[in-house]
């Protein structure tokens, strides 16, 4: 690439929070969990919800396995669609679809995706929870330019600096992943600096599940009963657009309108791409992966009815795979970015129940998410084991170092920052040496759900007490509450290098929440 592209575009946006104008942050959602958000409505009359067939995302297949893992190919392109009924709405999608095809991996074989650029704007792709070599885990900078270069209305954007560091691509590039870690639920999406946001709500996203010998040797539900359910929630324009309040429509330009650079919520949920769906399910055991994959909202997920007795999940896998041992839930809180795996057993509901998928952090449209109709008796040969699986726990005594990270609300210097300062490609926060432990603590002022690239981490505590509920087994991402702090754990294992951390509010970290690690 030449150097005047590079000067003129590659980059981060320095004053990426003045650039967007940030307004007061509001509340919404769970008191619990509370996020901070504002409400972006649709302007076409909505579906009734239920009434529209759940559908899960097309498996990817390989074009090629060979000594070196399975090879892939995804075309990011433009694409009309009809999520809402009888309306055609243009998204971006992977190989042009929303959520994109779903990869499913066997840990320890490399996972090569070879992806084109056939959008009108840079991307970057993420392996969300993929413990990745820095050369492909998609570093905010390390851009793969449109095919036919970039739009000469691009140079000279203020607020754009150069990444000395950026990988940069034209048209294409090949993304390695080894996979060397547990069976668990991942994800893939844009991380474009400073329009992951908006890249995202286009429909930038997708699963890819990996998969390992000790979960497949378990009695789980399987094949037509496991369920993954990406839940998102959008908004739409009069003429079935999705809605996304971007200052430049064109994502030329970075920012968002006031007062949505706090959070943008929309008001219809889809899942796996459909507006509150309903699936039809056998009185079985099923088993749930579920990845919110919204920009701001949290869910407080239920079953509505309970099954007889309560307990309606069964969660059995956090963000970085399987627990140690199952535990009961009667609702599930979710910030976004978390996974998680969970059984449900619809053999506690009578024939012909309807169980709705609920969330009790919502309101209106944004109450119910899907619906579940329960079929006739059927056999049923899966089950719940006790053990599912070894989770060892770091000790905090073996750390070399306890770091403090503070995520808030610049105020008048409009933006999210951590430690009281914007996100920089050449300011280092942390450098963990190779092979060691480190302790983190976390402290917010509104709810920030935090991501660390790399790793995985167990939570240690929460304020003055221990883990929450959701917070077991091998995470990647916390979910800070309101004025709390959290402790995490984590080894800097295998890769050195550069990596981010960042809130995953995707307006908050598109508005300078993130920080660099170096792994030396």
């Amino acid at each position: 690439m030449t150097g005047l592209s590079r000067r003129g575009f590659i980059g981060l946006v320095a004053g990426v929070g003045a650039a967007a104008g940030v307004g007061v942050p509001l509340l919404s959602g769970m008191a619990g969990n509370a996020s901070t958000a504002t409400l972006l409505s649709s302007e076409l009359p909505l579906p009734r919800p239920f009434t529209v067939p759940l559908t899960l995302p097309p498996v990817l297949r390989p074009t090629r396995s060979d000594a070196s893992g399975d090879h892939y190919e995804i075309t990011q392109r433009a694409a009309s669609v009809e999520i809402i009924p009888g309306t055609r709405t243009t998204i971006w999608g992977y190989n042009g679809i929303f959520p994109g095809p779903t990869i499913e991996s066997t840990s320890g074989r490399p996972a090569i995706v070879h992806h084109t650029n056939a959008l009108p704007v840079p991307v970057v792709v993420h392996l969300h929870g993929g413990h990745t070599p820095e050369d492909s885990d998609g570093y905010p900078t390390d851009l793969i330019l449109p095919a036919n270069g970039i739009d000469p209305t691009m140079a000279g954007m203020p607020g754009m600096t150069t990444d000395p560091l950026a990988r940069i691509t034209t048209g294409e590039r090949t993304y390695t992943f080894p996979l060397a870690q547990r069976g668990a639920t991942l994800w893939y999406h844009d991380h474009r600096m400073a329009f992951t946001g908006a890249s995202v709500w286009r429909g930038l996203a997708g699963f890819h599940i990996v998969r390992d010998a000790q979960e497949n040797a378990l009695p789980l539900p399987r094949g037509a009963r496991e369920l993954p359910l990406l839940i998102a929630d959008r908004a739409f324009g009069a003429d079935g657009s999705l809605r996304y309040p971007s200052k430049d429509p064109s994502l030329r330009m970075p920012g968002v309108d006031d007062p949505y650079s706090s959070g943008v919520l929309g008001d219809v949920i889809l899942v796996n791409g459909r507006p509150w769906p309903v699936a039809n399910v056998d009185r079985a055991r099923y088993r749930l992966r579920l990845l919110n994959a919204s920009n701001a909202r949290s869910y407080q997920l239920t079953l509505d009815p309970p099954p007889p007795g309560g307990g309606g999940f069964t969660q059995i896998g956090s963000d970085g795979g399987l627990l140690a041992a199952p535990i009961t839930h009667d609702a599930i809180e979710m910030a976004p970015a978390e996974r998680f795996d969970v059984i449900v057993d619809f053999g506690r509901y009578a024939p012909g129940t309807e169980v709705v998928l609920a969330n009790g952090s919502g309101s209106g449209s944004t109450a119910v998410v899907m619906k579940f109709r329960v079929g006739s008796n059927t056999e049923d040969a899966s089950r719940i084991p006790d053990t599912l699986s070894t989770v060892t726990a770091l000790d905090p005594a073996h750390a070399t170092v306890t770091r403090d990270f503070h995520f808030g609300y610049a105020g008048d210097k409009s933006g999210w920052y951590i430690n009281g300062q914007p996100y920089s490609p050449t300011n280092i926060a942390a450098t963990p040496k190779l092979g060691t432990t480190e302790v983190w603590r976390l402290v917010s002022d509104f709810a920030h759900p935090i991501h660390l690239h790399l790793v995985h981490f167990q939570v240690l505590s929460r304020g003055l007490g221990g883990p929450g509920a959701y917070d077991h087994g091998w995470k990647d991402v916390v979910a800070l509450r309101p004025a709390e702090e959290a402790r995490i754990i984590a080894k800097f294992d295998d890769y050195p290098g550069r990596f981010v951390f960042h809130c995953h509010n995707l307006e908050h970290e598109d508005m300078a929440m993130m920080g660099n690690f170096r792994v030396v």
